[in-house]
């Protein structure tokens, strides 16, 4: 009888080292397959995330080259006119103009800044935006095209080139002046 009992014993001890060997080789397997599994999604979510960056690159990219071709219409030796509807943007915003400090650096929309043309910057409004700034103290205007990105002082709604700002100023020695703004409607 003893050596049934010790025979049984060595039975279920021999099993238990093949459960042991099997349990190590389907955690092995469930541990590569969560892994693998946590690697794809990663890679899927960068794809997705890629695709939307590349998406956003194409839109600013066409806003781009629809803005050279506006730059290539401007003429920097004569005032920008242009005949539409304008539909008003703001009244009474405050407008300041780029130091010359910036002459030639590139902008947002990747053009060179020439103090010479009848360009702007403007937090929101998309590239190639035509506008209409009027000086609310003398009632001049000037067509402007968006460019750049800014300003980048909360109090101020727009920067204008030199040269615009100085078309439309009351005071030349002066940096910032009360405007509307209108945009040409397409």
């Amino acid at each position: 009888m003893k050596l049934k009992i010790i025979s049984s014993v060595c039975l279920l001890g021999s099993g238990h080292k093949y459960q042991k060997r099997n349990f190590k080789i389907v955690s092995k397997k469930l541990i590569t397959l969560f892994f693998s599994i946590a690697i794809a999604g990663l890679a899927i979510s960068q794809t997705v995330v890629s695709d939307k960056q590349k998406t956003a690159v194409s839109k600013d990219t066409v806003k781009k080259n629809q803005m050279l071709v506006l730059e290539q219409e401007l003429t920097p030796d004569s005032l920008f006119v242009e005949t539409g509807n304008f539909k008003l943007y703001k009244k009474t915003a405050h407008a300041s103009y780029y130091a010359d400090k910036f002459q030639g650096q590139k902008t947002a929309s990747g053009i060179r800044y020439d103090r010479k043309k009848f360009t702007a910057a403007h937090k929101k409004l998309p590239f190639g935006t035509k506008l209409k700034i009027t000086n609310e103290a003398n009632g001049k205007s000037v067509i402007v095209v968006v460019t750049d990105r800014g300003p980048f002082v909360r109090s101020r709604e727009i920067d204008l080139s030199k040269r615009a700002f100085m078309e439309i100023a009351n005071n030349k020695s002066s940096g910032a002046m009360m405007v509307t703004i209108e945009v040409l409607q397409k």
